[in-house]
């Protein structure tokens, strides 16, 4: 894989790229001092997100635990709050070139992977939940321009399948697969490291990396070690900051510590490997990742209120969270299938929805 010019591989030295995430708390200002403290601390690239809170979330939007015990209280509110306007985000983008680093965007929903092509990101990742989003991987394959996609809560096989989705849209160049565990923070136990070498043997034609939700500096040596070619963390200005996010980030200082561990001469370990932080040499699905599994993927909603009766039409669905109803995978499975009772608007539809 390359991304702006940088080649990314076994053979090459670890990519590291700094979630910005929403530790900007929708301020343009912090995100440009975010973006300039990825640079100080010597990381690779940034990453930020693009979504819309009408877009993503459906009235069935539920808040993840790790976002109520930030002190969320509503989701829509929250999403709407932290969202960054595009405009605001082609300056961001502009700061990182002129910083030299790269820029990769996370999209959340098909409609705006056009409006992101004008931004002029690097790359694109997708959120772990978006494994099963077919629709939007094909759409972000289909820009030509590098994909890392993320696992987390996902199972070997949804991993596997895909890969396989992307076959005829993206060559194995464009594409990497990182290793994550959907928990913000993860405690040192569940780190899963292991499932790197895991991964790998999966999907054995694409770089592997690590998606870093730890709140410590050393896991990505230890993921390098593991055999990680790309290492994502999230960075803030204030780990005790109000959002959900910081608290599963590190402040400049520590990610630029984290940078340099992870391109440490791997015979020059920091301390004792611990087992724990590696776990099982295994691609596999935590309990505690069940959480975010349910409520931050997506699902096949209605736009509409849908008579009993009705077949379903292209204009009549979307998707959007929470991953309660039919995933967005089978899209063309359903269309023109008719609805067994009526539908409410925005709702996620079900398998009992439909005759």
């Amino acid at each position: 894989m390359n991304i702006a010019g940088r080649t990314i591989g076994s053979a090459h030295p670890v990519y590291v790229i700094a979630e910005l995430g929403v530790n900007h708390d929708g301020s343009l200002d912090r995100a440009l001092a975010l973006v300039d403290a990825a640079a100080d601390a010597g990381a690779d690239a940034i990453k930020l997100q693009l979504f819309r809170a009408s877009l993503l979330m459906s009235r069935a939007s539920r808040l993840a635990a790790y976002q109520s015990a930030a002190g969320e209280s509503d989701p829509h509110a929250m999403l709407r709050r932290l969202e960054l306007p595009l405009a605001d985000m082609a300056l961001v983008i502009a700061r990182a070139h002129a910083r030299s680093l790269a820029a990769i965007c996370t999209v959340f929903s098909t409609q705006l992977v056009a409006e992101s092509i004008a931004l002029g990101c690097d790359a694109y990742k997708s959120a772990s939940p978006d494994i099963i989003h077919r629709p939007l991987l094909e759409a972000m394959a289909a820009t030509a321009r590098p994909l890392i996609i993320s696992t987390g809560a996902a199972s070997p096989e949804e991993a596997v399948r895909a890969r396989t989705w992307l076959d005829a849209s993206a060559t194995a160049q464009r594409l990497a697969f990182l290793q994550c565990v959907s928990s913000y923070p993860t405690p040192d136990a569940d780190a899963s490291l292991g499932g790197i070498p895991a991964l790998a043997a999966l999907i054995p034609d694409c770089p592997i990396g690590y998606s870093d939700h730890t709140q410590r500096t050393d896991t990505g040596f230890w993921a390098a070690a593991q055999g990680a070619s790309i290492l994502e963390k999230h960075l803030t200005h204030d780990r005790a900051a109000a959002g959900p996010d910081h608290a599963a980030s590190l402040d400049p200082d520590q990610f630029r510590d984290y940078c340099d561990l992870a391109r440490r001469d791997p015979s020059d370990p920091p301390a004792a490997p611990d087992a724990d932080l590696i776990g099982p040499i295994a691609k596999r699905i935590l309990d505690r990742e069940h959480d975010v599994r349910t409520l931050s993927r997506q699902s096949i909603v209605s736009t509409r209120d849908i008579p009993a009766g009705a077949a379903l039409t292209p204009d009549a669905l979307t998707c959007k969270r929470p991953g309660t109803g039919i995933p967005p995978f089978r899209m063309t499975d359903i269309l023109n299938r008719t609805t067994a009772r009526s539908i409410a608007a925005d709702m996620p539809i079900t398998e009992e929805d439909l005759a």
